[in-house]
């Protein structure tokens, strides 16, 4: 078709070429043929205005978000399956993350955290009070459709999860409560009540804390994030490891995938981009 567009633009009489300058615009009898193709045709065509160069360490680092969510999911199924097998008392399961929870507070957010600490008092406060109602919520569902569920759920807080890059997938919202649902239906299947309130206070602290007091460090002390993703791999995967050591190999797997493979081949990619 452009060959012929040539063609029939080199067979163009005279004083069509000496017309005045051409314009790209349809509601305009120009004096040429319906398939003139002008040679300013593409002047004004940009190719990758906005195109962003990556450096593969820079990839890496950035990485790092992917995999502290990764760990703080597998934290978090690691700590109901020690519950579920009496390994872990819910008391001292609330205790330290508590613990955890204001010391983050008291380091990074002591002037404006206080009323985000009453917040977070007051949805502890409902969430004690309705454990015995979260505990009996899924008795008519199955065990089985009930870890489906949350591997589901615990997927979409993944995938919904804020990583620091501007999309229409990402919410915040959607993410913690996929988490929180997921939370609620693995506590659920837990033996009493205050277990129930232990998860799923460990999941709001996890789930919901965390993730800010981890955007608040990358902020002010953006060396402290390497910190972080080591930190919790090294915690996820020692704590998977006496469980199954086959999920804990399959989660370094995960993890050097995320670090190092996904960047190398976003790299490689980019070059094909045109």
């Amino acid at each position: 078709m452009a060959s012929n567009n040539v063609k029939c633009n080199d067979n163009l009489p005279d004083e069509i070429k000496r017309r005045t300058v051409w314009r790209k615009v349809l509601y305009k009898d120009q004096g040429v043929p319906d398939n003139y193709v002008d040679e300013s045709f593409l002047d004004e065509m940009r190719k990758n205005l906005h195109t962003r160069t990556y450096q593969f360490w820079s990839v890496v680092l950035e990485s790092g978000a992917v995999s502290q969510q990764i760990s703080s999911v597998a934290i978090f199924v690691a700590v109901f399956v020690y519950m579920d097998l009496g390994a872990l008392t819910p008391s001292a399961l609330f205790v330290f993350a508590s613990v955890l929870t204001f010391i983050g507070y008291i380091l990074f957010d002591a002037l404006d955290g206080l009323d985000d600490l009453k917040s977070c008092l007051l949805v502890l406060m409902s969430v004690f009070v309705l454990s015995p109602v979260l505990k009996t919520l899924t008795d008519s569902i199955s065990t089985d459709t009930i870890y489906a569920m949350t591997t589901f759920m615990l997927a979409m807080n993944l995938l919904l999860y804020d990583y620091g890059t501007r999309a229409a997938i990402v919410s915040r919202s959607a993410s913690l409560n996929a988490s929180i649902f997921a939370s609620v239906c693995l506590a659920s299947r837990l033996p009493s009540s205050w277990h129930v309130f232990a998860t799923v206070a460990f999941a709001m602290q996890l789930f919901a804390l965390f993730p800010s007091l981890r955007r608040q460090l990358k902020m002010h002390l953006p060396s402290s994030d390497k910190f972080v993703t080591w930190v919790l791999v090294l915690v996820a995967i020692a704590m998977l490891w006496p469980l199954s050591q086959l999920f804990a190999v399959l989660l370094v797997l995960v993890h050097v995938a995320v670090t190092f493979v996904c960047p190398f081949w976003l790299i490689k990619l980019q070059g094909l981009k045109k």
